[in-house]
């Protein structure tokens, strides 16, 4: 597809400056001096943007439903020492905006198909959770519904949690009363499963569920899932998206949660997330100088994590599965905030290409496998409760 040639590095910032406005309302925030300066970080060889090859918006389409295009993601390719965004990433990035300026590409289909990170700078492709699959197992439509006040924050560049927490009141109010229900419906001892992606508020909202029993007199106990990861070198070796018994201790999991609905106390894995490493080895013994992790029985044992029922053997412990999915864009934007402000945890480049690579491939092979399982899904970006119909009959009775 050919170009529009561009006199000036100028001309282009001052046509897709007006673009970029619609994609994302916090470019509205930016001077275009600003703006500018984030450009000179991406344009391209010799011949600047005029270099950049158009493809037709069928062939990206196809480009990004291939599971190989996010499987080819590199985590951490080097330039001189240090981390750069993956070339694929940038290549992806620069086309967009190519597309965008010249007006190849309409504001609408890019939006429908990717989001922008203004910190970061770069396009993400938008992950699809609510499939037909899912829908049908959820019954078509939601339990109950309320004002997406997340939209508030797309022009963000990062997230903070009380914003995050304000936007999703009314929703984890009413998934509070909902879990109280279904809890005095079935029973306990119980065990209440939350899963979702990283920086989707599984560990805030399980820790206002636990305040809550605990102001009921319900004894309360947590299991958290990422304390059973194997070493982080390993997996990333069989590539970091790799779910369920190549990522965690999964017999130890299994055993676990069989000994505490018995009554018993049970000892875990305990991951260290500064170097990445598991308190266990392979083999499930505990490693050398390592302390594992004793938890008491109790009524309602929780377990947070990405995937604590995509294995079909733990499927039938859980008493209540729930997916609490937040957006992704809004969830990278709780990870500039958290991981790169505050816990300075990661190179800003290896951060991004590893959100990039993951997030298609997990929700593929994790959540949306485990969105057809479940009873519950709280889509705090959609800002809806969805309930299979057997979990709305159940919650309908009381």
């Amino acid at each position: 597809m050919a170009n529009l040639e561009f006199c000036s590095p100028g001309t282009f910032a001052d046509a897709l400056y007006a673009k970029m406005k619609a994609v994302n309302p916090g470019i509205e925030e930016m001077e275009l001096y600003e703006f500018q300066y984030c450009l000179n970080n991406l344009e391209p060889g010799e011949r600047g943007w005029n270099s950049v090859d158009l493809l037709r918006m069928d062939q990206i389409e196809d480009w990004i439903k291939d599971p190989e295009f996010f499987t080819s993601i590199q985590i951490k390719p080097q330039v001189g020492g240090k981390i750069v965004l993956d070339e694929t990433i940038v290549r992806l990035t620069n086309v967009l905006l190519v597309g965008l300026a010249t007006g190849a590409y309409p504001v609408e289909w890019v939006r429908a198909n990717f989001y922008f990170d203004i910190r970061g700078f770069f396009f993400l492709t938008r992950t699809v959770y609510f499939t037909d699959a899912v829908l049908a197992h959820l019954g078509g439509r939601p339990f109950r519904t309320f004002e997406k006040k997340q939209e508030r924050l797309e022009g963000w560049p990062e997230l903070g949690y009380r914003a995050f927490r304000e936007a999703n009141a009314e929703v984890d109010e009413a998934f509070l009363s909902i879990v109280d229900k279904l809890v005095a419906a079935k029973g306990t001892p119980i065990v209440l499963a939350i899963a979702g992606g990283t920086a989707a508020g599984k560990t805030e909202i399980v820790a206002r569920l636990r305040n809550s029993f605990e102001r009921d007199g319900k004894p309360v106990t947590s299991i958290e899932l990422d304390n059973f990861l194997t070493d982080r070198d390993q997996r990333e070796q069989k590539g970091i998206h790799t779910l369920g018994r190549k990522a965690i201790h999964s017999d130890l999991f299994y055993a676990s949660l069989q000994e505490i609905l018995r009554g018993q106390t049970i000892t875990t894995p305990r991951y260290n997330f500064i170097d990445g490493t598991s308190s266990h080895d392979l083999d499930g013994s505990l490693k050398p100088g390592r302390v594992a992790i004793e938890i008491e029985p109790a009524e309602i044992i929780f377990v947070e994590g990405n995937f604590p029922f995509l294995l079909k053997e733990i499927a039938p412990l859980i008493g209540i599965k729930v997916v609490y999915l937040t957006g992704d864009a809004i969830r990278l934007k709780r990870k500039w905030r958290r991981d790169i402000d505050y816990r300075q945890k990661y190179d800003p480049n290896y951060f991004l290409n590893r959100y990039f690579r993951n997030q298609p491939l997990m929700a593929s092979e994790c959540y949306r496998p485990q969105m057809q399982i479940c009873d519950l899904v709280v889509d705090t970006t959609g800002a809806a409760i969805w309930a299979t119909p057997e979990t709305a009959a159940i919650l309908k009775a009381r």
